[in-house]
């Protein structure tokens, strides 16, 4: 390899997904993670809650919501939903919010994957020889990232890849009944030897998976095959290519509309339509007409006569180390608060932080969760995750944290500690 990974000696912001799935392929090998450090037994303190599913469903009112506005043609016949939500705190003292159901592997698998998630996210950032060929990419290779992924920087577009197999081994068991994998790191295998992590990465979009793991839901339905493998159905399969066609169309009609009766460049049109085309939608409105998006991420290279693919990487690692973690990690259920008075609520219980709170979109929804509720929104910061409103009390404030966490938000009280990158909205 060169000193200096390169797409070409265009130095223009440009979108080109081909170039960028050569350039990450790049930065990964020799390879992406440092050496795991085996951990030691860890206590983790979960509160459960019961999701309520409206009179005559099967979902929530806010699973529902979502279904309609955001997933069609997606029938809820074929959504999967949480029994229950969780929340946590994980060893690097971040709150959490995660859903299992009762007849899965139960809360252990959302802790162990989170903790799966932070060791991976620290050998990333401890892998020096990674740092040195990120440093060493030229002024072409940081345009096509730039014009190309949502992330940018490349080492947030590695720890984004990790969070997303976190997402999706968390997700897919809520459906874990329809598996022949009776363990957690049983089922974290057969995911992967099945290329259920892949058909996430191609078959899925950001948001989607996103959006619905944040709401303890899951769009898909898996079938046993012959040998101990699982695969997506066929009825799975054709709903998930047809929401991302809606996606690829509806970006594409936005973006027309711009460019052609409003007159307005590229640029000026994703700026002015920012919050339309909203981060993953925004790449598919840059897709030229008639071509299906791929995973940069999953496109397979040659490497000293071997493939390689980026995603493979991801998934082996994640897996080994989810093994690894499982039997470390001890959830112990405890009661929920119940001492939430009715008095006034004091001045410092107007602030608090959102840490998935990573969008614009995100920040319209989160104001109007606590509009409808006739609670005054004062300043959200979308920056900083600050949110400042008046709670007329710490009973109306917990009423409001716990429609947030409805809608798949996980607002805490004091300021976290900084995470990146999170997920869209």
């Amino acid at each position: 390899m060169s000193t200096e990974i390169s797409a070409s000696t265009d130095t223009t912001t440009r979108y080109d997904r081909r170039a960028t799935a050569r350039i990450l392929a790049g930065l990964a090998r020799p390879g992406l993670f440092a050496a795991h450090r085996p951990a030691g037994t860890m206590r983790f303190e979960y509160t459960a809650t019961e999701l309520r599913p409206e009179p005559g469903s099967h979902l929530t009112f806010s699973q529902r919501l979502y279904l309609e506005r955001f997933m069609r043609p997606c029938p809820a016949d074929a959504v999967t939903s949480a029994s229950h939500r969780m929340t946590w705190v994980d060893s690097a003292g971040i709150p959490n919010t995660g859903f299992y159901r009762d007849d899965g592997p139960g809360p252990v698998v959302p802790i162990a994957a989170r903790e799966t998630l932070l060791a991976l996210w620290r050998s990333i950032e401890e892998n020096t020889g990674l740092a040195d060929r990120m440093a060493r990419l030229d002024a072409t290779a940081l345009a096509v990232l730039a014009g190309t992924t949502t992330d940018h920087e490349p080492l947030d577009i590695f720890r984004v890849g990790v969070e997303s197999a976190s997402r999706a081994l968390a997700q897919h068991a809520l459906i874990a009944a329809q598996t022949p994998y009776r363990t957690p790191g049983e089922f974290a295998c057969g995911l992967r030897d099945s290329g259920i992590f892949t058909a996430v990465a191609t078959r899925w979009f950001w948001e989607l998976q996103a959006s619905t793991y944040r709401r303890g839901m899951i769009p898909v339905s898996l079938r046993a095959e012959p040998g101990g493998s699982v695969r997506y159905t066929a009825e799975s399969i054709a709903t998930l290519r047809a929401m991302k066609e809606a996606t690829i169309t509806d970006a594409h009609r936005v973006m027309a509309r711009a460019t052609t009766e409003e007159g307005l460049t590229v640029p000026a049109a994703i700026a002015r339509y920012h919050d339309d085309l909203d981060l993953i939608s925004r790449q598919y409105a840059l897709l030229p007409p008639g071509e299906q998006p791929s995973c940069p991420a999953a496109v397979v290279h040659r490497d000293s006569g071997a493939n390689y693919s980026v995603l493979t990487e991801v998934v082996r690692r994640f897996v080994e180390v989810f093994t690894d973690l499982v039997p470390c990690c001890e959830p112990v259920a405890v009661a929920a608060r119940e001492d939430i008075g009715a008095g006034p609520a004091a001045a410092e219980d107007r602030v608090f932080y959102v840490p998935d709170m990573t969008c614009k979109h995100c920040v319209r929804t989160i104001g109007g969760v606590l509009e409808s509720m006739d609670i005054r929104v004062v300043d959200i910061d979308l920056d900083s995750k600050r949110v400042v409103a008046e709670f007329r009390s710490p009973r109306n404030r917990a009423r409001a944290f716990e429609a947030l966490r409805d809608g798949g938000y996980n607002p805490v009280g004091e300021r976290p500690e900084p995470l990146r990158p999170g997920s869209p909205g």
